[in-house]
C-alpha cells in the first residue's frame, strides 16, 4: 500500500484529500499545515511520496522542498497547488521535486500520477505542457557543457528540443516526417542517454541547460535519420 504524507495549510482540503485518498486504498500517514512539523514527520515515518502545496504561510512551498531535499531520506516530492506560474514549475522541478499537480485535477489522474511518481517517473500536470515551451522560448543564457548531451544524435537533439516545447510523439512525427514509432525510438535513446526516466525530466534538462534557444523546435534545420 502506498504511503503519503501531505502537507498543506488548508486544514478542509486534507480533510477532502485524506478521505479521497483512503478511500482509493492508499495509506495517508499524516495531512499536516505545519511545516516544520511535516518535515519532522517526514524523518520520522519515510513516506512513498510527500504531497506538497505551494503557497503557506511562514515557508512556501519551494523553501520546504529545498529542505526535503537535504535530507538523507529521498522519498519523491510532488507539489500539489493552484499555481500554474511557469515559475513556480521550473524552480519546482530544478529543485528535484518529481510531480507538479494541481488541486483542481481530476481524481483518477491524482491517483495515476501518485503511482508513476512512486515508480520513479516525473509528471507534470497536464495543462502545464507548455510551460516548459514558454520557459525554451524566454531563455538567452549560452548552453552549459554537459557530457550527457556529447552521446545525443543531431535527430535526438531536435526532437529534445521538441519534448521541451511539451509536444507529443504524434505532433513531433508529424513536424519532423517521420514516423510515431520513430520518434518513440528516440525518445527511449533520449532518456537513456540522459539518464532520466521521463520526457518531462528530459525537458527540464533542456530548459535548464540552454540546449535549444529561443523556438529551437520550431526552427532548427532538420536532420536526416
Amino acid at each position: 500500500m502506498m504511503r503519503v504524507l501531505l502537507i498543506d495549510d488548508h486544514a478542509l482540503f486534507r480533510v477532502g484529500l485524506r478521505e479521497l485518498l483512503e478511500r482509493r486504498g492508499i495509506e495517508v500517514i499524516a495531512a499536516v499545515g505545519d511545516c516544520e512539523e511535516g518535515i519532522r514527520l517526514v524523518r520520522e515515518q519515510l513516506p512513498d511520496v510527500v504531497l506538497l502545496d505551494m503557497r503557506m504561510p511562514g515557508q512556501d512551498g519551494l523553501a520546504v522542498l529545498r529542505q526535503l531535499r537535504g535530507l538523507p531520506q529521498r522519498m519523491p516530492v510532488a507539489m500539489l497547488t493552484t499555481s500554474d506560474d511557469e515559475r513556480d514549475v521550473i524552480h519546482s522541478l530544478q529543485l528535484g521535486a518529481q510531480g507538479y499537480l494541481l488541486k483542481d485535477m481530476e481524481p483518477d489522474e491524482l491517483i495515476a500520477a501518485l503511482h508513476e511518481i512512486v515508480r520513479g517517473n516525473t509528471v507534470v500536470a497536464k495543462e502545464l505542457t507548455g510551460i516548459l515551451a514558454k520557459a525554451v522560448q524566454g531563455d538567452a543564457q549560452p548552453p552549459r557543457s554537459d557530457p550527457r548531451f556529447a552521446d545525443l544524435t543531431p535527430r535526438e537533439r531536435e526532437i529534445l528540443c521538441h519534448l521541451a516545447e511539451g509536444q507529443s510523439n504524434k505532433v513531433i512525427a508529424r513536424r519532423l516526417g517521420i514516423s510515431d514509432g520513430t520518434v518513440k525510438l528516440h525518445v527511449k535513446a533520449i532518456l537513456r542517454k540522459l539518464e532520466v526516466h521521463s520526457r518531462v525530466e528530459a525537458a527540464v534538462i533542456a530548459v535548464e541547460k540552454s540546449l535549444c534557444p529561443r523556438g529551437q523546435g520550431n526552427d532548427i534545420p532538420r536532420a536526416v535519420d
